[in-house]
């Protein structure tokens, strides 16, 4: 039986990627901000907090990163989170204060940009998992005030597969794993020091 050559070059990209970022992972997973939400005993405003640090790290992403990767991502547009993450804080009556600019960099290549764009993409599936945990809080048992971490639904696991077959298509075609690498590491330490500086309000 023959093997595909361009699948077996974008298994090993795909897990250079992961194992690269894998420290940068950990480090924000580590954080308490990161850890409340994943707590038995989460407290709402815990929860709101989260919600408020990560409608920042989304807005960036859409205002910043979107507009490099018109065309490229073919379902950009479905992609979206920060209106899902309003409409959470709504329910739960939190006011969100003004937003800060998470990716401070200028000049940010189409390959460094779709680093951070799996990054981004990563951790909705991750909310999946989240859901579980924070479902379990009387307040969120329903529907309402889950709608960031419930992703894209019953079809998150397929959205995470078609990025990352389009994504290994791109670094086959462009040969720039390493500038994706750095993007995707870029975005995990911005997104750490995003929410080691902000304190609950």
């Amino acid at each position: 039986m023959s093997t595909n050559p361009t699948s077996l070059l974008s298994s090993h990209f795909l897990n250079d990627l992961k194992n690269q970022t894998a420290d940068s992972h950990k480090n924000l997973e580590s954080l308490p901000v990161s850890a409340s939400i994943l707590s038995p005993d989460m407290k709402i405003e815990d929860y709101c907090h989260y919600l408020n640090l990560m409608h920042d790290v989304h807005k960036s992403t859409e205002e910043v990163i979107f507009p490099l990767l018109t065309g490229i991502v073919a379902d950009l547009e479905h992609r979206k989170k920060t209106p899902l993450i309003e409409e959470d804080l709504s329910f739960l009556n939190y006011n969100k204060r003004v937003s800060e600019n998470v990716f401070q960099i200028t000049a940010i290549s189409v390959p460094f940009a779709l680093g951070i764009l799996y990054v981004i993409e990563g951790s909705t599936l991750g909310g999946r998992f989240i859901l579980k945990n924070v479902s379990a809080n009387p307040k969120l048992s329903g529907n309402e005030g889950v709608s960031y971490f419930n992703g894209y639904g019953d079809k998150t696991g397929s959205y995470w597969k078609n990025f990352l077959n389009m994504l290994s298509e791109y670094e086959n075609t462009n040969n720039c794993a390493e500038e994706i690498i750095e993007g995707a590491v870029y975005a995990f330490d911005s997104i750490y020091n995003h929410f080691g500086s902000r304190q609950k309000e």
